[in-house]
């Protein structure tokens, strides 16, 4: 593993974590971060207010040894020199002792071994006097590494211990650092709390929030089930960000909210903007057309994804599909939708309703055969009705015996039998005169 360069000194020097959100959850990264000129400033003006020891050059030199070591990527023995300087403990001072555990949690770090770097660092604030600076730096440190390991209610505690030693501001990164904890631990209205006064505070002093902040902001309104807050977030971050996903993020929260026109609204701006591209959002604006009473549209845009490989030409694509252009009035351009997904399908469902149609068209024999398909697969949810229109349609092709017949088994269905029986007698008195109006015709 490559390791980073630096140099070591009587400063602290720290490796922290960077904490990245998003929507609903921490994504966790690492990056080097070292505070010299910082720590530096923090040690003068410490003085003042806490009395400590000093390093001492022969401490120094060999902390440095093993410093060189480390950059060397010789980690064996940049441990074995800090284990020699720990094997005479008992005559330094408690800022040498702090100074050696914080280098032994900067190696242990830097081997991703971080269930000892926090150990490190902990014996090294446990020491007495030490410079508040160097312990502040290593709580904060603390505070991260916690983060990181899902140690949630440690993050909270040595957050708290920092501005215990603070004289001046509490600066918004804690209050992030306490609210992703929270969030993290489920506590989700104490992070709510830590959130707010986080973005209040930084926007007071003249600055845009962080779009991370609001991300995170939003994720804890989600799981207080406040969608109006959670909408309100979502717009804000539209505002400053303007990222395609929140504009789709925004459409949810309307569905979510009741109000399906300003859903189909956003949802189409998006799409005008060039931001609804996956399958997933393409699908779903397709249904708020239908929903909203636009099916042309609706089907229209799926016939385009489909037509595009943004959309599979599956059984669930192809059947709202159909069923949108069927309820744009399209039967022509439905039919030959309904019949390459009444194929996919295991059931005889999408063949009754294209029976149906082609019963509706005219289309005698195809309605015969649908019908029978659909008998055939079963698991239909009005078999009734598709006897119904199975006899009709024979009824129609002048095949009284058979309509009958047909008619018959849906006499067996409650919700067919009035009106099976009404079409019983009308297909009876129809053969009748029909064979009348035939010997009639045969006769010399």
């Amino acid at each position: 593993m490559q390791k980073r360069n630096t140099f070591f000194n009587s400063s602290f020097v720290s490796r922290l974590l960077t904490v990245s959100i998003c929507f609903g959850s921490l994504v966790l990264g690492t990056s080097s971060v070292f505070y010299s000129a910082q720590v530096k400033a923090m040690q003068e003006s410490e003085v003042k207010t806490r009395r400590v020891p000093t390093l001492r050059a022969k401490v120094y030199e060999q902390l440095s040894r093993a410093q060189t070591e480390s950059d060397a990527d010789n980690i064996n023995g940049a441990l074995a020199i800090l284990d020699e300087v720990k094997s005479k403990m008992n005559s330094m001072n408690a800022y040498e002792i702090a100074t050696m555990y914080n280098f032994y949690g900067f190696i242990y770090y830097n081997e991703e071994r971080f269930d000892e770097t926090i150990a490190s660092f902990e014996k090294a604030i446990e020491q007495s006097p030490i410079p508040v600076g160097f312990e502040q730096t290593a709580l904060y440190s603390l505070a991260q590494l916690n983060m990181a390991q899902g140690n949630f209610d440690k993050v909270v505690e040595y957050l708290e211990r920092w501005e215990s030693l603070n004289n001046g501001n509490i600066p918004p990164k804690n209050y992030i650092l306490k609210a992703q904890a929270l969030y993290q631990g489920k506590k989700f209205e104490e992070a709510r709390g830590y959130i707010e006064q986080a973005i209040a505070g930084h926007e007071a002093e003249g600055y845009l929030p962080d779009e991370n902040w609001l991300v995170l902001q939003r994720a804890i309104y989600f799981e207080l089930k406040q969608p109006e807050k959670v909408k309100e977030i979502i717009a804000k971050l539209i505002r400053l960000y303007d990222e395609p996903k929140y504009w789709v993020q925004l459409a949810g929260m309307y569905g979510e909210l009741e109000q399906p026109k300003k859903q189909l609204a956003t949802m189409e701006i998006a799409y005008q903007r060039g931001f609804v591209t996956s399958a997933n959002d393409t699908f779903n604006l397709a249904q708020l057309y239908y929903f909203n009473g636009v099916p042309y549209k609706g089907a229209a845009l799926m016939e385009q994804a489909i037509s595009d490989n943004v959309l599979d030409e599956n059984l669930r694509n192809l059947r709202f599909l159909a069923q949108a252009w069927q309820s744009a009035k399209e039967n022509e351009k439905a039919i030959p939708v309904f019949a390459k997904a009444a194929d996919l399908s295991e059931d005889g469902v999408l063949d009754a309703q294209l029976a149906l149609i082609y019963f509706n068209a005219d289309r005698f024999d195809d309605a015969i055969a649908s019908a029978n398909k659909a008998i055939e697969k079963g698991s239909l949810r009005s078999p009734g009705n598709t006897y119904l229109v199975l006899g009709l349609s024979l009824y129609n092709k002048r095949l009284f015996v058979d309509a009958l017949d047909t008619l018959a088994k849906a006499e067996q269905f409650p919700a067919t039998r009035a009106s099976s029986r009404q079409w019983q007698q009308y297909v009876e008195k129809e053969k009748t005169n029909y064979e009348v109006l035939q010997s009639i015709e045969a006769a010399p």
